[in-house]
């Protein structure tokens, strides 16, 4: 049976417009099979954050092409009658590139390329290569390398294709003999990169351990942790409640490593507040197990303040996505607050709105600095959580009298005959301290 595929194209372009796109790095066709239970606005949602990803890193997207199925074609992702006509106007556009919205496997790319002679990437090579662009320090270079390697291995012989097609006359001289030499290498390149992926695996769980040394230093401090879809303002956010001068580019990625700060809080409890990488959908799960290190700052959190850009028209979809991802690591029970950013984009009437929508939330402005008290308030609200406890503690655990003035306020403290006689407001995180020392629940 034929499959329907719908092709979406931009306007016709201008002759000057063509020449700008020649001097571009790489232009480029994208392409997605929509499933027959898709939503349509979130795999709209979907093409539009590939094309920004393709925007970040430096290539021009000439066009976009949907195919309808109920799952993709095992050997080429696409039907061939797709992929026949896309490959065609992809020579008339002069499209270098096919991106595919998508991981594909290592056969269907390779059985793309090899059939209708074009060049293809998939959405996992594209992020990859973003990241490569972005990374700065050690950490990050060696996550991203881990990831880049652990794509690479299963997809060497395609890699070596491409190679064998640049040779061109030395290729076709040597016969079977050169792919006999071809097929020994694809085994060497495998060996080598199995050896660097343990090195390099190695030297991300020190840092792992170094960084879970510093989380112990810092166990006496409440953790709170920024988390939202890349570009929704995190680090604009966090400059403004540290003034930590954190890199703030309008693109995505722009934040790759964890940044951790003091917070100060009112009531005088020490707090620290970390940065994060930002999520997308169907985040490539190389990455999500290569940035581990850094996504642990997120799973060992007291409170994460989920920041969305709520002027985008699709904030809901991103929502939901930013949920998804935090399940997949672990740390979809950790108290969590919205936090309505760009809200000076937005009219009072529609603020209010979302604020009614999305119930418990703080609605700021980052880059105008509103709504930061508020924010600061609500932050200590969850934190401490008003709880106060009478407690008895015996006298062999004055230790802990020391560990609650860190973690919580100590109202009074009266040493007796029969033990440490204390009333604390402590917040709900940490109540499993004195849980066998209770005597009664002062107020709520």
């Amino acid at each position: 049976m034929t499959q329907e595929y719908l092709i979406e194209e931009y306007d016709e372009l201008e002759p000057e417009e063509w020449e700008e796109l020649e001097n571009e790095e790489d232009s480029a066709f994208i392409a997605a099979v929509i499933r027959q239970n898709d939503n349509a606005e979130d795999s709209i949602a979907s093409l539009d954050e590939m094309e920004r990803l393709a925007d970040t890193a430096g290539i021009a997207i000439l066009g976009r092409y949907t195919q309808k199925r109920n799952q993709p074609e095992r050997s080429s992702y696409f039907g061939k009658g797709f992929l026949e006509d896309i490959s065609t106007k992809m020579l008339q556009a002069g499209a270098r590139l096919l991106i595919v919205n998508d991981e594909l496997s290592p056969i269907q790319a390779r059985n793309i390329e090899k059939t209708y002679h074009i060049k293809v990437i998939d959405r996992t090579e594209v992020i990859l290569t973003i990241f490569h662009k972005h990374a700065k320090t050690k950490e990050a270079k060696l996550q991203v390398k881990l990831a880049e390697l652990q794509y690479q291995l299963p997809r060497l012989k395609r890699l070596w294709g491409h190679f064998d097609k640049e040779r061109g006359s030395v290729r076709a001289t040597g016969g079977s003999a050169s792919r006999g030499m071809g097929e020994k290498q694809i085994e060497i390149d495998k060996r080598l990169i199995r050896v660097q992926i343990r090195k390099i695996s190695k030297a991300i769980d020190q840092i792992t351990q170094q960084k879970e040394t510093q989380r112990k230093q810092r166990e006496n401090s409440k953790k709170i942790c920024l988390v939202g879809y890349t570009n929704a303002g995190k680090s604009t956010l966090f400059n403004s409640l540290t003034d930590a001068g954190v890199l703030v580019e309008d693109r995505l990625f722009a934040t790759l490593d964890s940044t951790s700060r003091q917070l100060k809080l009112s009531t005088g409890a020490p707090a620290v507040i970390s940065d994060t990488v930002g999520f997308i959908s169907h985040l490539p799960h190389h990455l999500v197990a290569s940035f581990r290190a850094t996504l642990m700052e997120a799973v060992d959190a007291d409170l994460l303040l989920h920041i969305v850009d709520i002027a985008d028209p699709r904030h809901e979809y991103y929502v939901t996505q930013v949920n998804e991802v935090l399940k997949s690591i672990g740390a979809e029970g950790i108290p969590q607050l919205l936090v309505l950013n760009k809200s000076d984009l937005i009219d009072d009437r529609m603020k209010t709105i979302m604020e009614r929508f999305y119930k418990d939330s703080v609605a700021i402005s980052a880059a105008q600095n509103t709504g930061i008290e508020e924010l600061l308030a609500k932050i200590e609200e969850i934190l401490m959580d008003n709880r106060s406890y009478s407690v008895l503690l015996p006298y062999a655990q004055t230790a802990l009298v020391s560990r609650l003035h860190d973690v919580g306020i100590i109202e009074s403290e009266d040493y007796r005959d029969d033990g440490i006689h204390l009333k604390v407001i402590i917040p709900a995180t940490d109540k499993h301290l004195i849980e066998k020392y209770i005597v009664t629940k002062a107020n709520s």
